[in-house]
């Protein structure tokens, strides 16, 4: 009886360890590799067809020039935010236990991860900015040179380290539209480039009789109404760039009204940037702002056999003359296991071998093959902008999407204003979003009303697009605006202090609310209410 029990259980757990090992191996997205194999620990919000054909293609290069091949253990904890948080942990972990000193210095192996790879110029900025602690919280021998008040910095990520030579060579001129290619102090370099537009649903578009998107501004309009697949960016930092690069083109009141009609419109606001293309392609939304290669990568997915890109279900479209161009970064992790293992991987990052994994046909595909030179990727397009000029002068004709972001990108420079949007958007769009629906609907009839009292309607759109005073440590009320702007994010430490800054965010939430519930109580009264 106990041997059958034996054989029962063991059975048990082949079963439910099958899934387990099946998962692993999927996330990792590898075929086993040799027992000799390096293996380089990378951190990212990447997509499994990314991985995969990076990790082959990188034991390929690698094998090549060391003899010796490698393996890459993905990790991925979630997008950019989560990342980001998950770094912070354990970066002020081992601050406080002084294996990261509060010069830097620290072994390799003092953090998990030797790379991060994947996100905007943005989030790697913050890897930059590093962790900034209490100089009193740390070990130190004897007392802090700047006193009892003193605090200690120690960026994330560290220099690549490559030659001006190198740089050049790989970039030329360190400019795309108004961005850089990659930080002047090589804290990270860009690996591909990212643009921020449209995706939408011709049938449900041609359903309701509404023509193809081409703006922003089309998204705003009340036709649209609960046909918006939007994204939160407060755990998105791609979908953030992305509303950031509006308010860079439309300025401060243009921009944040234009947000805020499109939140009035949305379906809903996903978790991950992934969400609104797929949607979309399944007819849970008409439109939604998507990250260009997710956008034009789902319309591919969808088309059928032999059908054209321009008469698929899906569309997508960058917004003409608003074009934002992101880098797609890579950094070397502060004291991760192996520092050489991981400024190679850099390196081939920047290689044509890498460049045309992004944008080339998959050499399995009845369309690739191209010279026979063994580059692109084997299975999966990734629909991705490389971020060299070199791949645009040589290869635009084996590119699966023959675009030049280097023609299309807005030279509006950043205005600085993108710390306001997760805090701003959650208040007035996502945490909101019942009353700004209820108000939207109001404002609307009331617009479309010959007979509304034009008093009423003006108070019912004052409240509408309103933005709330700031109250600061010290009591005092600001307005939110640009030129308060820095102040506020200065005083709320990004709203990220536990006490202050999430009090300000708790009251902004409020404010609208309060604002939006007033609409809807003109609009029943046809009177201006308290």
């Amino acid at each position: 009886m106990n041997v059958w029990r034996g054989l029962i259980v063991a059975m048990l757990a082949v079963i439910l360890g099958v899934p387990f090992v099946a998962r692993r191996a999927a996330e990792q997205g590898r075929a086993p590799t040799s027992a000799g194999a390096r293996t380089l620990i990378v951190v990212s919000p990447h997509i499994q067809q990314i991985k995969s054909e990076f990790e082959t293609a990188f034991n390929r290069w690698h094998q090549a020039r060391w003899a010796q091949p490698v393996r890459i253990d993905w990790r991925y904890p979630g997008g950019t935010t989560e990342i980001l948080n998950q770094l912070r942990s354990e970066f002020e972990a081992r601050m406080r236990d002084g294996r990261i000193s509060a010069d830097g210095r620290c072994q390799p192996g003092t953090i998990g991860f030797d790379v991060m790879m994947g996100g905007g110029s943005f989030e790697f900025g913050r890897l930059k900015r590093g962790v900034t602690m209490p100089a009193a919280s740390l070990p130190r021998a004897g007392p802090s040179p700047g006193g009892a008040d003193a605090s200690v910095t120690v960026p994330m990520s560290v220099p690549a380290g490559f030659s001006k030579e190198q740089l050049d060579e790989w970039y030329g001129a360190n400019r795309i539209g108004a961005e850089v290619l990659y930080d002047p102090d090589q804290y990270w370099l860009g690996t591909a480039l990212s643009a921020f537009g449209i995706v939408y649903n011709r049938d449900l578009l041609r359903d309701r009789g509404l023509p193809e998107p081409k703006t922003f501004v089309d998204l705003t309009s009340y036709q649209y109404r609960g046909l918006i697949a939007l994204a939160d960016p407060r755990q998105s930092g791609s979908v953030a760039t992305a509303y950031d690069s509006i308010l860079n083109n439309r300025g401060w009141d243009e921009g944040w009204r234009i947000l805020r009609e499109m939140s009035a419109n949305a379906r809903y606001f996903a978790t991950a940037s992934t969400s609104p293309p797929f949607d979309v392609s399944q007819g849970e939304a008409a439109a939604g702002v998507a990250i260009d290669f997710y956008g034009r990568g789902q319309a591919q997915a969808i088309l059928r056999s032999g059908e054209r890109p321009e008469d698929g279900r899906v569309g997508y479209v960058d917004p003409k003359g608003a074009a934002y161009i992101d880098a797609d970064p890579v950094a070397i992790l502060r004291g991760g296991p192996d520092p050489e293992l991981a400024k190679r991987f850099v390196e081939f990052c920047l290689s044509e071998e890498a460049q045309a994994l992004w944008q080339f046909r998959a050499r399995g595909s009845n369309e690739g093959g191209g010279p026979g030179d063994g580059l692109g990727p084997e299975r999966y397009e990734l629909r991705r902008m490389p971020v060299r000029r070199i791949m645009y002068e040589k290869h635009l004709d084996r590119f699966v999407d023959r675009v030049n972001p280097f023609e299309l990108a807005s030279a509006t420079a950043p205005r600085g204003w993108r710390d306001a949007i997760g805090p701003l958007m959650g208040a007035f769009g996502v945490d909101t979003s019942l009353e700004l629906r209820a108000a939207w609907d109001a404002l609307n009839a009331a617009r479309s009303d010959a007979s509304f009292p034009p008093d009423v309607r003006a108070e019912m759109e004052r409240l509408f697009y309103a933005m709330p005073m700031h109250r600061t440590r010290d009591g005092r009320e600001v307005p939110f605006s640009p030129e308060s702007l820095k102040e506020i994010v200065a005083d709320t430490r990004r709203w990220t202090e536990p006490v202050h800054g999430t009090r300000s965010k708790i009251a902004y939430t409020k404010f609208f609310q309060c604002n939006y519930q007033r609409v809807a109580r003109c609009a029943h009264a046809r009177s201006i209410v308290p």
